[in-house]
């Protein structure tokens, strides 16, 4: 696909979708959108995107490449599959470009169904987060054929600063998992450091400043910490679908027979603050948890 305005599709409008979809918007491509709230429509029809009336609609729309971002991999296949599904009016040679995080292996089926029909699949998942979505500065792990990912390497361009193709259909998702053990990590990292601190009475604002400029610095730290020390827990990110995430990690960990004792430590943070109703808060809700343990709070400001 050449850097010309194409026809495209975006199903999932969600915290990254909306954004990515403008994105497209902007680089000037005709963009034809379908949400099942369709409230979440609206924003992008004001800047020009064609509201489809269904997901049928949208396959028959004529799009030379859709996008999906959806929450899960059942959920993808459902979409695309299931009655008035997007796939049925799909024509042979679109290019189906899922930015979801799915397993590795939901991946590949639904590539090994798609190719049946004609139609080319890229998993295609993302991270950078909300900010990431807002400035097109996305890092993309691409799955796939490499001739169709070089087609469409224009269309990344215009959501994402970092695009790698990774390899074969289930790389994708694969690296995304690799990506989501770092963060998971991470953010643990944080989670615990800020609680040391607070327990041993130091000035948190200070603490997280000087760390952050060294070596233990690190973009959950800049993310996240600011919001743990505000009680701000609103989600960019939903410990729910972290946990999706961390499920998906495990899986993948256990084909390879390899033990991730710090990613299931982290995991078993956030099932606590699941456990207490915190499902649909961000992740960096994982504090919580930490407070729990230790018997204290980051601040006493009320939870915005």
């Amino acid at each position: 696909m050449a850097a010309t305005s194409k026809k495209l599709g975006y199903v999932g409008l969600g915290t990254m979708g909306s954004r990515m979809a403008a994105n497209l918007l902007k680089a000037g491509h005709k963009v034809t959108v379908w949400n099942r709230d369709r409230a979440k429509c609206d924003a992008l029809a004001a800047r020009g995107a064609t509201v489809a009336a269904s997901l049928e609609a949208l396959g028959k729309s004529g799009c030379e490449a859709v996008f999906l971002n959806l929450s899960n991999g059942p959920v993808v296949s459902d979409v695309l599959f299931g009655k008035g599904g997007l796939a049925s009016g799909l024509a042979a040679g679109t290019v189906m470009i899922d930015n979801s995080t799915i397993a590795p292996q939901e991946a590949q089926q639904i590539a090994a169904k798609l190719k049946a029909r004609a139609i080319d699949f890229l998993d295609a998942p993302v991270s950078g987060g909300p900010p990431g979505a807002e400035q097109a500065t996305l890092s993309i792990m691409v799955g796939g054929d490499e001739a169709v990912f070089r087609r469409c390497l224009p269309l990344f361009q215009a959501i994402g600063k970092t695009i790698t193709h990774m390899g074969p259909v289930g790389t994708g998702q694969a690296c995304k998992a690799c990506n989501q053990a770092a963060c998971a990590c991470n953010l643990m990292g944080v989670c615990e450091m800020l609680a040391l601190a607070k327990k041993l009475g130091l000035d948190l604002a200070k603490v997280a400043t000087v760390i952050g400029a060294g070596a233990g610095g690190s973009s959950q730290l800049q993310g996240q910490g600011p919001k743990i020390l505000n009680g701000d827990m609103k989600p960019g990110f939903m410990i729910d679908l972290m946990l999706k995430d961390l499920g998906i990690i495990r899986q993948a960990a256990e084909s390879v027979q390899l033990p991730l004792n710090g990613t299931t430590v982290a995991e078993t943070y956030l099932r606590t603050v699941a456990a207490s109703g915190g499902g649909q808060l961000g992740t960096q809700a994982m504090s919580k948890a930490l407070e729990q343990l230790g018997g204290f709070r980051f601040t006493n400001a009320k939870e915005k």
